[in-house]
Formats: structure tokens, sequence, C-alpha cells
């Protein structure tokens, strides 16, 4: 793991300020960083944190350097270097090429070069695994679902039947694509299970993370666009879209048949109700509920912040006052509309 500053600086096409042969062999927080770890400096908060450290060097912008008290990487944008440079000193393991004895592969399914099948894992008749790509311990790839070259199967991924993953998408422990959609009709005060027939096809370089699920389509696919980065817990429903390049962070929820547009930002416990598009470039902030279709970028809050909770309280009592002071206040300006009508006449 062990890395040189002067390679690391060409990796980067950083300035280095310092001793090029200089050596790190992990990356470390700006105040628990010790000799031989590498570290950066992106988020005002932590600039304190600079003149005392520890690290070897350090990755910052030119305005920090002359509070460097240690060998410097210097770049425009410290928090983008540091992701490129964390991959070097990544300690996942990784998977060599083959598939365990344990693992069950139906004879009609398909396997590229290079692929890894873990213990226990279940491929399916008719899937197609693509070149490179890792399917991890007891994970399970339903029939005729296709997973692309370099996609990566964390444990205990379920893969149902006709899903499609792109190429280099990542896929963590307990995910689960293709489950059925919340699909029932009302019959007689029972529920007629509606059968879900299409699919779901996500793109390529995607991420999901642990737990989260995506069900099918009921008719066509639900679609999952290249670049979307999904968070532990997040729930998408049937023939939801999702645009290219989003992000969702934990818990969020898309009800069935949501658009939602590229390049659009949704934080933690956000819910969208079904049936509604939202447009590019929209930021939805924490546990906003989305009621409706958005169609111009910005940031949108329906979440109340932290306070006291004495006052929080006073003012949830006086919120559920509001519609009977709208109605006085309304009244009140009524009877104010009519007193003054007549002073305005007599000046005529």
């Amino acid at each position: 793991m062990a890395r040189k500053l002067g390679e690391l600086a060409r990796y980067l096409g950083a300035r280095l300020v310092g001793d090029a042969d200089a050596e790190v062999s992990a990356l470390a927080t700006i105040q628990g960083a010790g000799p031989g770890t590498l570290s950066f400096v992106a988020n005002p908060k932590y600039q304190a944190h600079l003149d005392g450290t520890r690290a070897t060097a350090v990755i910052i912008t030119e305005a920090l350097l002359p509070r460097c008290p240690c060998n410097a990487l210097v770049v425009d944008n410290p928090y983008l270097a540091y992701a490129k440079v964390s991959h070097l000193f990544d300690r996942a393991p990784k998977p060599a090429p083959g598939v365990h004895p344990s693992a069950v592969v139906d004879p009609g399914a398909r396997l590229g070069t290079g692929v890894h099948v873990g213990p226990l894992a279940v491929i399916e008749a008719g899937a197609e695994i693509g070149d490179g790509a890792v399917i991890g311990a007891q994970c399970f790839v339903g029939a005729d679902t296709r997973i692309g070259a370099g996609a990566v199967l964390w444990p205990n991924v379920t893969i149902y039947h006709g899903v499609t993953v792109g190429q280099r998408t990542i896929i963590h422990a307990g995910v689960v694509v293709g489950a059925d959609g919340f699909g029932f009709a009302p019959s007689r005060g029972k529920w007629e299970k509606i059968a879900q027939v299409g699919g779901v096809v996500i793109g390529d370089d995607v991420e999901i993370g642990a737990l989260t699920t995506i069900d099918r389509g009921a008719i066509g696919d639900t679609v999952i666009g290249n670049g979307v980065i999904l968070d532990d817990q997040v729930h998408i429903a049937h023939n939801v879209s999702v645009g290219d390049y989003t992000a969702m962070a934990g818990k969020a929820g898309i009800s069935g048949s949501t658009t939602v547009g590229k390049h659009c930002l949704i934080s933690g416990m956000a819910g969208l109700v079904g049936h509604i598009d939202i447009c590019d470039n929209v930021q939805i902030s924490g546990m906003t509920v989305v009621s409706r279709s958005i169609t111009e970028p910005g940031v949108y809050t329906s979440g109340t912040g932290m306070e006291p909770h004495a006052s929080w309280t006073k003012n949830a009592a006086r919120f559920r006052q509001l519609d009977a002071m709208a109605r006085r206040l309304a009244d009140l300006e009524k009877r104010l509309n009519q007193l003054e009508r007549p002073a305005e006449d007599a000046g005529e």
C-alpha cells in the first residue's frame, strides 16, 4: 500500500510541495493523522486542525499552503482528489475468477471471462453475467437477468428474473432488485393482486447501498439511470424512473410511477408520492414530503428544524390553530374594509 508522494502527485495532477520520495501507506483524518499517513482538508470546519497535523502529507488548496506544516499536494478540489486517491488505498478483497464448488449455476446461464461466483450463490437459466463481474456469496441471480461487465454484487444480494444491471454497477449486501411492486385492486373488502409483469433496468456505474429495494414494474420497467447513487435502505417503487447522476440518501422513498430527473439530490427520509414528475437539478431536503410535481429547479423543504422541546410543543399547538386564526383575520380585514369605505366615500 505504500506510495511515494511523487507518484501520487502525478496520479492526481497535483503540485507537490515537499519530498517526492516520502511515502504514505494509509489515509487518515486531518485530526487523527500520524506519520506515514495522507490526509486532506476540504471542509472549512477542519482547517483549524491543519496547523498541528502529524500527517506525512496533506491534500490542500493553494490558499492553505502557508499553514501546512508537512508535505503538501496542492490541487483545486481537495475532496475530489481525495476521492480519486482513496482507491489506491482500498483494502477490500479482490475475488479471484472462478465458480465456487458450492455455487449452483444453471447450464442455461452464460458466464463471461474472469467472472467470480462465490459460495452458495445461485444463477438461474438464461442469466448472463458479463466479463469480470463478481457475484458474491449467497447471491441469487434470477432467470433471464443480465449483469453487466465489471459489476459487483456483494454477498446476499437478490436479483429477481428479468432484470438488467449495467456495467461497473456496485450493489451492496442485502439489496433486493425486482421484487413485486405494491399493486393490488380492491374487491369486496379484499385485495386482488396485480401481476407485476415489468422488469428493472439499472444503468452503468450505479451504486446501490445495503438493504435498498427496487421493485419491478407493473407493466413497463422501473428504470435507474447511469451514475445514480442510492444510499442504504432507499425504496424505489414500481415504474419509477430515476434520471442520470441523481443521488438519494438513506431511507428516502419514491412511490410508484414517479419520475425523478437528472442530477437531483434527495435527502434522507424524504418521501415522494406517486404519479408525479420532478424536473432536473432539484434538491429535496431531509424529511420533506413531496406531494405534487416540481417543474422548476431549486431547493425544496417541508420538514421543520429542531428547536427546544418546550418551544416546539407551543408552536405545534399554534399550528393546529392556524385555520381558525386565518378565518378570524379574514373576518377582521373584511370589517376593516367596511369601516374604511364610508370614510372614503365621504371624502369623495
